[in-house]
């Protein structure tokens, strides 16, 4: 069973899209989801999802860590007609996880209790976003 889902993102932070999934495999099998995101600076994250504190904490520290190309410290970068927040971006994307698999039983995803799955915009325009999923 293969699908993509679509996250509409309104600049750099943490979208959950958890109830998305959970109601696409309703009624499924034992087996495992894969999700993978189709851009090269966006994220994919399981994470806490009961305190929204955890996702401006993640954003903000990416933010010091991988600041826009104009900040003096990034004065290295060669690609950057795409605007100061496209090659940090990408930056990101190459250390997060753009892809996960998470085991479902009877249908329901087996995440722990607080936790959500959240795409990771990186860039600071809006962007819909496609995750492709794979259930089998």
């Amino acid at each position: 069973m293969i699908t993509d889902f679509k996250v509409f993102t309104q600049g750099q932070g943490l979208y959950e899209f958890t109830d998305d999934i959970r109601r696409w495999l309703a009624g499924q099998r034992d087996g495992l989801l894969t999700l993978m995101v189709q851009h090269t600076s966006a994220s994919l994250l399981i994470q806490e999802n009961a305190d929204p504190d955890v996702q401006r904490d993640l954003l903000a520290f990416f933010q010091r860590r991988v600041p826009p190309s104009t900040d003096p410290s990034m004065a290295f970068l060669r690609h950057t007609a795409e605007g100061p927040d496209d090659m940090p971006a990408h930056i990101k994307a190459a250390v997060l996880p753009v892809s996960l698999g998470i085991p479902v039983r009877a249908g329901q995803m087996m995440l722990g209790q607080w936790q959500g799955i959240y795409l990771f915009e990186h860039r600071d325009a809006p962007h819909t976003r496609r995750v492709a999923a794979h259930f089998a």
